[in-house]
């Protein structure tokens, strides 16, 4: 249910994308729409049958109805803008937005319902009452219209009003140009009316009403079989965790066999190579009298030129400085955040000692540091593999460079061809031609036994799933170790057999080259220059493909350099977030004050007056009821210490005032006596009773304004 409900929102989410400026767009729209209208429609009549319990709003049944009627309005919406665009009929039209804003209606009648109301973002119910209140004055324009055809004057005003009162709010679109029509029409057939028609105009609520055309209807979803069954199944290959491990290890172990065996078959015709540029194979062969090229030195000629010569490969040398820098920097820019980020953390930490409570920094960031140290060390070994291209270019550089001009320079760079050759020669000359023929089959056997080794596959999916099922467990390295086995091992049986027989090859190729030798007394010093060429063309050979491949690793680390810098980055940020909010918690505490404690000894000008000592032994006696008129609050004479616990702690006692000082002693309240109360002892506080009436003179001793 919600997938289907998750298709439903992509649905209208692709629909509310489209242009709508074209055929295609407009039909793409209005599919997806009523498709969206559709599987709402199906979810609202199917969600409580699946969902045995209360469901969250978004799967209500009130708000898949309220969903389904707003997809199906947006789809009537969209062909009412088709029918305007192609130039319908004008009745057609106002049927279609007629429909359109009936279906608007409803919408907006179940997304204002209390228990939906506050499900809505707050423009959509603004959104649909001005859709409404559009389609609405586009159905009595373009009915206006039909009435204006048949001579309906009357109506005609009448419906003209009403458009260009509702679409007075328009101000871009098809809308804002309809509601200028409208306002056109309306003042040229009140003109005609007015002098010509004089018909009366009706009331709005009179006006029939416009007949509707549904054109858009829900579209039921297809059922799940049908659906499936015409395309791949989207979550057939998901498999437990355990396999998926296991998958990704017998791959990992495939990979590394077929690896193996292709280095061993690429190291093997490396050193064919090799021994035969040492010998100066095939061109020897070929140069037996004459002073012409060899055809074969020709062809390798000609493939260099069509590679780029040296150019190319010093192109390509110039590349690796770069990105190698490229790359250091990229690692160096990430070392540099962890390590100011663990310099920050340690300052901080030995600052506010235990009251930094974070976590190290040399605990969180070990991956990061152990990632770091993988990458430098992928980096230097890049680099030695760099000085070891570096030192097999300048080797073969001058015959690189001499492959790379025209074959008449070559031709004259190269030795004249030694005397005719003799009987022995010529033997020996086609015994190392029909062995060089069998280093060419051979070549061609690797290279099928190359390709079959990168197309091997072995589907451990199913083996994995039925040892899974059937004991709870399976030993990945063991099945996967079989089944590599017996895939492989014809391959890697073969990849023996023509190890075996380079061995063999070469020794009668060296063997036929001695007696070749022999019978020209030693190498010539064309055959040493032709060697040369040849070993030149193997090395340029090696270098263009080592040098594509340097730049190819360097690319690709530069992305994983990246990657791993922006995730240090964002290690660091959201450590610096975190440091700022405990540090602004930290000097928030530091700088909130601390509660004051009460004195320790009794201040000086408390000394001056003998205190009455209060017996701590003897509990307080219950005070006797006040007199009447008596204070409603105990006084306290000044002078006298506070008793113990009665004065609050965080604020300061202050010196009173002298005894006899009186601020208003100079008013004239002569019921009023100045002089001051007899000290009376400290007694606890008892409520006074109700004061007798104000009818009576105030007791003597009453001070309203008491110090």
């Amino acid at each position: 249910m919600c997938i289907l409900f998750n298709i439903a929102a992509m649905q209208s989410a692709v629909a509310a994308q489209q242009p709508l400026d074209t055929e295609e767009s407009l039909k793409l729209a209005a599919k997806l729409l009523q498709q969206s209208a559709g599987v709402f429609s199906f979810l609202k009549g199917n969600i409580m049958l699946a969902v045995h319990q209360e469901t969250t709003p978004d799967l209500n049944p009130e708000t898949l109805n309220a969903l389904s009627q707003l997809m199906l309005a947006q789809a009537q919406e969209v062909i009412a803008f088709k029918c305007i665009r192609d130039e319908m009929k004008d009745s057609m039209v106002a049927k279609v937005c007629s429909q359109c804003e009936e279906l608007y209606t409803d919408s907006l009648r179940s997304m204002q319902k209390d228990s939906l109301k506050h499900l809505w973002e707050r423009e959509w119910i603004s959104t649909v009452t001005t859709k409404q209140a559009t389609f609405r004055g586009l159905t009595h324009y373009y009915q206006a219209k039909v009435c204006h055809e048949n001579k309906a004057v009357g109506e005609e005003i009448a419906r003209l009003q009403l458009a260009t009162e509702l679409l007075k709010g328009a101000s871009t679109g098809r809308a804002a140009e309809a509601a200028r029509a409208a306002a056109r029409q309306l003042a040229a057939a009140t003109r005609d009316n007015d002098f010509i028609y004089h018909e009366r105009i009706p009331e709005a609520a009179n006006l029939e009403p416009v007949q509707r055309a549904p054109v858009a209807k829900p579209l039921p979803p297809p059922s799940p079989p049908t659906r499936w069954s015409q395309g791949k199944d989207l979550f057939g290959s998901l498999v437990p965790a355990v396999v998926q491990s296991a998958l990704q290890a017998s791959d990992s172990r495939r990979a590394e066999l077929v690896g193996t065996e292709v280095n061993k078959l690429r190291e093997a015709t490396q050193l064919l190579n090799t021994i035969l540029a040492s010998l100066n194979l095939p061109a020897c062969i070929e140069a037996t009298t004459g002073g012409a090229l060899p055809d074969s030195i020709r062809e390798k000629a000609r493939a260099v030129r069509e590679q780029g010569g040296v150019r190319a490969l010093r192109s390509l040398m110039a590349e690796l400085p770069e990105l190698l820098q490229r790359n250091r920097d990229i690692l160096g820019e990430a070392d540099r955040m962890l390590r100011e980020e663990a310099e920050a953390d340690a300052t901080l930490r030995e600052q506010f000692g235990a009251r930094w409570t974070r976590t190290a920094s040399e605990r969180l960031t070990e991956a990061f540091r152990a990632n770091r140290d993988k990458y430098a060390q992928i980096i230097d070994n890049a680099v030695r593999a760099d000085a070891i291209v570096q030192q097999k270019f300048r080797q073969h550089e001058e015959s690189i460079e001499l492959l790379s001009r025209s074959e008449g320079e070559i031709d004259a760079d190269v030795p004249d061809a030694p005397a005719a050759a003799q009987p022995s020669d010529r033997e020996a000359t086609a015994t190392l031609r029909t062995l060089m023929g069998q280093v060419e089959t051979l070549k061609a056997e690797r290279d099928e036994i190359e390709t079959s080794l990168k197309d091997t596959t072995v589907d451990m999916r199913e083996r994995f799933l039925a040892a899974l099922s059937a004991d709870g467990a399976f030993d990945e390295p063991a099945l996967s170790a079989a089944a590599l086995g017996s895939a492989l091992s014809p391959l890697q049986r073969r990849t023996a057999d023509t190890l075996a027989a380079q061995e063999r090859l070469v020794a009668q190729l060296q063997e036929a080259h001695s007696k070749l030798m022999e019978s020209h007394g030693g190498a010539s010093g064309r055959d040493q220059a032709l060697g040369k060429l040849c070993a030149a063309f193997d090395a340029y050979q090696d270098l263009t493909a080592n040098l594509r491949e340097g730049v190819k690793f360097y690319n690709d680390l530069t992305q994983l350099l990246v990657a791993f810098q922006n995730k240090v980055s964002d290690f660091c940020f959201a450590r610096k977030t975190e440091k700022e909010e405990l540090l602004k918690d930290l000097t928030q505490e530091a700088s909130r004050p601390a509660a004051a404690q009460a004195p320790a000894h009794t201040p000086q000008h408390h000394r001056d007056v003998e205190p009455q000592v209060v017996k701590k032994e003897a509990p307080p006696r219950p005070a006797p009821p006040a007199p009447a008129g008596a204070l409603p609050y105990p006084s306290q004479p000044q002078g006298m210490p506070l008793p113990y616990g009665a004065a609050p702690a965080p604020y300061p006692v202050y010196a009173p005032m002298p005894a006899l000082y009186n601020p208003y002693a100079t008013l004239p309240y002569p019921h009023h006596v100045r002089a001051q109360p007899p000290p009376q002892p400290y007694q606890a506080y008892q409520y006074p009773p109700p004061p007798a009436g104000y009818s009576q003179p105030p007791p003597p001793g009453y001070n309203p304004y008491q110090q």
